[in-house]
């Protein structure tokens, strides 16, 4: 393709409050007995009432309490409630804003394996946040990640092979891991996808399928991964005929009429 060559989609950090339906269901239908019940020592109690208090369902919103009761939770190893605690320091909610406290509590959750927790300790070890810049310790907590099909893990870890960042350089590792990421709709994993497809790195060059990658990443999406990703998929239309470009685009909607976006 002429032109400027595509640029590939940094990683992101993956900011998630863990929310169950159990969890505000159960607080606004008899909060008093869970709060009981949480003050009595129960972990998993505790840790519902963190998620009621972080999203002000059936009590008022309140990052203080929540941080309370998941510190709680979380000294007594409730993996759920270590990565939201984690991610309450890491952004200041509820607590000062610590990243070595950020990181401790993402650590200890990581080694009981929780998936969401190895990932995020993957980035803070790309960036140095709140550890030592180290790139074979981002890229091993993101491949215990990505075994477990976070597909945030999966798309950084090809960014990682891509690059040869804390892993060997390797363009078909790198395509192997953006495939399964790009599969579960991760936009940033679709786009990468379609600038391999583009160059002919790790996958055989193919404009219609980096076309096809482009789309996906186009739908739905705003910012960075839509600006960047139109531009790719109008500059692929251009190398493809009438017919390839037809084609294309009904693959992308036969993919999302199997794949319904949240």
């Amino acid at each position: 393709m002429n032109g400027t060559s595509p640029k590939l989609l940094r990683l992101i950090p993956l900011i998630i409050v863990f929310l169950t339906a159990l969890a505000c269901t159960a607080i606004a239908q008899d909060n008093q007995t869970l709060i009981k019940m949480a003050e009595g020592g129960d972990p998993e109690q505790q840790f519902y009432i963190g998620v009621a208090y972080a999203n002000g369902e059936g009590v008022p919103k309140d990052f203080n309490e929540a941080a309370k009761w998941w510190q709680k939770a979380a000294e007594q190893g409730h993996t759920g409630a270590q990565f939201n605690l984690g991610i309450a320091y890491e952004r200041g909610q509820g607590v000062p804003q610590d990243y070595d406290e950020s990181m401790k509590w993402y650590r200890k959750a990581a080694e009981q394996g929780l998936a969401e927790a190895q990932n995020n300790l993957g980035i803070a070890y790309d960036r140095g946040q709140g550890v030592p810049k180290d790139y074979a310790e981002a890229a091993k907590w993101w491949q215990k990640a990505a075994e477990q099909g976070v597909a945030e893990a999966q798309n950084n870890l090809g960014i990682a092979y891509y690059k040869g960042q804390g892993v060997p350089k390797d363009f078909n590792e790198a395509a192997k891991w953006w495939q399964k990421a790009a599969g579960q709709g991760h936009a940033g994993a679709q786009c990468n996808l379609g600038i391999y497809y583009d160059d002919g790195q790790g996958v055989p060059q193919d404009y219609l399928l980096a076309y096809f990658w482009w789309s996906l990443a186009t739908a739905g999406n705003t910012g960075e991964v839509y600006n960047r990703c139109v531009n790719y998929r109008d500059r692929a239309a251009r190398q493809l005929t009438p017919e390839q470009l037809e084609k294309a685009q009904q693959m992308t909607r036969e993919w999302d009429a199997k794949h319904p976006r949240q």
